[in-house]
C-alpha cells in the first residue's frame, strides 16, 4: 500500500515508463513516509480513441471527491 496506477497513450518508451515509476515511487515514500518495499506502481496503455470513455468519463469526469488533480482539458 500504496498502489498508483498510471494511465497513459500507448508510445512511451520502457526507459521512461521506469523513470517515472521510480519518481513516482520516491514521492510517495517522501509524502507518505513509506518504505520502497510498501509501494507498486503499474502503467495501463489506453489507445488515444478508447481514452474519453476508459479515462475521461471514468476516473476524471464522473467521481466526485476522488481526483487531486484536474487536466486542462475537456472532452
Amino acid at each position: 500500500m500504496p498502489h498508483v496506477i498510471v494511465k497513459l497513450w500507448p508510445g512511451k518508451s520502457e526507459p521512461q515508463k521506469q523513470r517515472l515509476a521510480d519518481r513516482i515511487t520516491r514521492d510517495v515514500m517522501d509524502v507518505f513516509r513509506y518504505g520502497e518495499a510498501a509501494v507498486s506502481v503499474a502503467m495501463e496503455e489506453i489507445d488515444p480513441n478508447e481514452w474519453a470513455e476508459r479515462v475521461y468519463r471514468t476516473d476524471i469526469q464522473d467521481p466526485p471527491g476522488k481526483l487531486y488533480k484536474k487536466p486542462g482539458y475537456q472532452m
